[in-house]
């Protein structure tokens, strides 16, 4: 049975061979399993903390007797309220499940095995797991206080380039780059190189400081944006993101694209979703408060943590982590280690959550350190 296991498993490309899975946040129901806890405040997977937007519920519903049919999949009616909303052509639009969904597409789409793809350390986990998947070669910066050094992503930009991943904000780091610098990083990359400009955390950048990546778009062909609604809209379990491009670079992605990667039930709540700027307000209040809540506490326990835009924060322990978690863990909190893969071992990424659970946590770590 061995042998013959082998001989399968050496069947596969080489770079699949050697992945390492992405490791999601804990479940709730597998720490209550395990530890027969009732109460669990999950900060670990950046989810919205404020629970379904009940027009999303709404449409859900109405969509519920049609499930027995195969979902539209062009996307029609998403795409139309997306193209309005964001001032782009239909076709410039590609419907994801979710964005890292789309990070794959692109991959599949642009890069084979003699080519490479360059992106930060400290980077979202996605771009090296499907760097290897397709056998390319990674090219991974050194990080510039925990963010991307675009200078020197650009120095290692080469003939065989044509991929390169900019997440702004940066997860799990949170940095934010400037406008002006990423603007001018893309305008002096060559034709030939793509840059993904990974958006999952847009909704959640202060105004003053939003890059209007879209108006780029027409300067710069090579630009590929992805977004998703599984942070600020609420929508993580539905699993729904798109991409906005030139009409050219979408054609191709569409053609790559599963035809019905996005279920009915995804597409009718990312269009309500859309519509819902009540519901989106709210979400990037609940985050300021919550960021406000938590960096107070950090302060009081003498911790440091790394400034972010997005909807959550990392912590340095200034030691291992791990114990911290799993001590957390006992006290019926997840929270996410980001060793690893994201080579920050005396670091842990906190959600932010509602003010309850943020308390919760808080009291939780303050119990935790002290006893430590």
């Amino acid at each position: 049975m061995t042998n013959h296991t082998t001989r399968t498993f050496n069947l596969a490309l080489k770079g699949v061979q050697k992945l390492i899975p992405y490791k999601p946040g804990k479940p709730i129901d597998e720490l209550k399993r395990e530890l027969g806890l009732s109460h669990i405040v999950k900060l670990a997977s950046n989810e919205s903390p404020l629970g379904i937007n009940p027009n999303v519920t709404i449409a859900i519903t109405k969509a519920l007797p049609n499930l027995s049919r195969y979902p539209d999949g062009g996307g029609f009616n998403l795409k139309t309220a997306l193209s309005q909303k964001l001032g782009v052509n239909v076709e410039q639009i590609t419907l994801g499940n979710g964005s890292n969904d789309l990070l794959e597409i692109i991959t599949r789409s642009f890069v084979d095995t003699k080519l490479e793809i360059i992106f930060s350390q400290h980077a979202f986990a996605v771009y090296p797991i499907v760097t290897q998947a397709v056998g390319a070669i990674a090219r991974v910066i050194p990080a510039l206080n925990y963010g991307h050094d675009l200078d020197a992503m650009l120095d290692a930009v080469n003939a065989k380039t044509r991929l390169v991943f900019i997440a702004n904000p940066n997860n799990p780091t949170g940095t934010l780059l400037k406008p002006e610098a990423i603007k001018n990083f893309i305008a002096a990359l060559p034709e030939t190189v793509l840059c993904v400009l990974d958006e999952a955390y847009f909704e959640f950048i202060a105004a003053d400081k939003h890059a209007n990546s879209i108006s780029w778009l027409i300067e710069f062909p090579n630009l590929i944006i992805t977004r998703t609604f599984s942070k600020a809209y609420g929508l993580a379990g539905l699993r729904i993101g798109y991409s906005l491009s030139s009409s050219e670079i979408a054609d191709l992605l569409n053609r790559v694209r599963q035809p019905f990667n996005n279920n009915a039930l995804a597409l009718v709540a990312a269009e309500a979703a859309l519509a819902d700027e009540d519901y989106l307000a709210l979400a990037v209040e609940t985050n300021n408060q919550g960021m406000m809540q938590l960096t107070a506490a950090f302060k009081s326990l003498n911790l440091e943590w790394i400034p972010s835009a997005g909807n959550f924060i990392s912590v340095d322990f200034k030691q291992p982590a791990i114990p911290i978690y799993e001590a957390l863990l006992k006290k019926g909190v997840i929270v996410r280690p980001v060793g690893g893969i994201y080579e920050m071992p005396n670091h842990l990424r906190i959600s932010i959550g509602t003010k309850k659970e943020n308390l919760f946590f808080i009291e939780a770590l303050s119990s935790v350190l002290a006893n430590g």
